[in-house]
């Protein structure tokens, strides 16, 4: 069995990379979260990177967005080695409702392990 890594070469560093795949094509939106995905800007390595962006306007508290970043790279370290190689980026599209940092961890775990399932299929 291999174990799941997260390494600085599976994440989007560049808002040119950003700007690719936010311009891709959508590939799944949920309750909180649209998933964008384009083809990967390095050939050399064809491996899913991805890329978070979680808007100050829907989540106010940096405890929160802190949280959900957590809580999504955790989610794509898991599901990456089935994800096809392409740049995604993980856009928080409304709100988040208030409640606890527990009961919000839960409700994006679940939401992101459907998401990247999809994806996957």
């Amino acid at each position: 069995m291999t174990r799941a890594r997260f390494p600085a070469q599976a994440r989007l560093h560049r808002p040119s990379e950003f700007a690719a795949a936010l311009k891709g094509r959508r590939l799944a939106r949920g309750a909180m979260f649209v998933v964008s995905a384009a083809a990967p800007a390095d050939e050399t390595d064809p491996t899913a990177r991805l890329g978070l962006v979680i808007a100050k306007r829907f989540a106010p508290l940096a405890t929160t967005r802190n949280a959900i970043k957590r809580v999504l790279r955790e989610a794509f370290r898991h599901q990456r080695p089935g994800l096809p190689a392409r740049d995604y980026v993980v856009r928080l599209h409304s709100r988040v409702t208030p409640a606890t940092l527990t009961a919000l961890k839960r409700a994006v775990r679940s939401e992101a392990d459907a998401l990247f399932g999809r994806i996957s299929k």
